[in-house]
């Protein structure tokens, strides 16, 4: 998909670490103590539904440091969603958590709709899976599929959401570990 953000320049050891789906009231507080703990910055793409509910957390996001960007209002699947209505729920969510920021859930979008929020916002997609939210893979799975794939620029997907959070509990703070040990340090993409 030319035009969307994949990756970031392979500067130094830098990773961009993002998590999407959220904020949820028990993982993102959880997550953000993670990050806060080896001083990480971080991306945190928020449907706007979940977002409405809980703007403590994306106040605490922005107040630690972390850039914040839309996942769209409740989730719809771009290939799924006829153009307009996906538009509309795109800039709802982001009406909600403002920013430039954008990804697709999924990762799915038509040309036309990459075409058309291209005008408006940054969208960014990733080089670096979890499959946190994946019921058949299990935490170390997550895990060695997360290290083996990062790379300098990587730009990583975790979810902060609940279908994630058993694998997440697990992935995050072994990975944290594993790549501050090897001199990474992690930015936003603000």
């Amino acid at each position: 998909m030319p035009g969307a953000l994949w990756r970031m320049p392979a500067r130094d050891r830098v990773l961009y670490l993002t998590f999407d789906d959220g904020p949820d009231p028990q993982l993102t507080p959880w997550v953000l103590d993670e990050l806060a703990a080896v001083d990480a910055r971080a991306t945190f793409f928020c449907r706007g539904d979940r977002a409405t509910a809980r703007p403590d957390l994306v106040e605490r996001m922005r107040t630690d440091g972390h850039a914040v960007g839309g996942h769209t209002w409740d989730h719809p699947d771009g290939w799924r969603t006829p153009q307009r209505a996906f538009l509309r729920n795109v800039l709802r969510g982001q009406r909600v958590v403002g920013g430039m920021l954008f990804r697709p859930p999924y990762g799915r979008l038509t040309p036309a709709q990459l075409l058309a929020l291209r005008r408006r916002l940054r969208v960014v997609m990733w080089d670096v899976l979890s499959r946190d939210y994946d019921i058949r893979c299990t935490a170390q799975q997550c895990l060695d599929r997360t290290l083996r794939l990062a790379r300098p620029g990587s730009i990583v997907v975790f979810h902060d959401a609940p279908k994630a959070a058993d694998r997440l509990r697990v992935v995050l703070p072994e990975a944290l570990k594993h790549w501050r040990d090897a001199g990474y340090r992690f930015a936003s993409l603000a």
